[in-house]
């Protein structure tokens, strides 16, 4: 256990930021699992970018590793760029 009060806060204050990070990673795994079931096009574009969007804001934060948020882009990109050609 922290003995020095510095060495306490640290241990709030990143228990604070581990709850906040669980959450946007969570909520941004959600987001690509609803967009994974989508099968309309439109809907599936306007998903996309709130997706791509949210992947970057987790790679810029380093909850997720950079190429980990640029390889779950390609793969949801290819998925909707699917969507357009079956539908058509």
């Amino acid at each position: 256990m922290a003995n020095h009060k510095s060495a306490k806060k640290a241990i709030r204050s990143s228990a604070k930021k581990r709850l906040l990070n669980r959450y946007q990673h969570v909520t941004t795994r959600n987001m690509v699992k609803k967009l994974r079931t989508t099968t309309d096009h439109a809907m599936a574009v306007e998903l996309f970018k709130s997706v791509s969007s949210a992947l970057d804001k987790l790679a810029k934060r380093n909850i997720i590793h950079k190429n980990k948020a640029a390889n779950n882009k390609s793969k949801l990109a290819r998925f909707v760029n699917g969507l357009k050609v079956a539908t058509a």
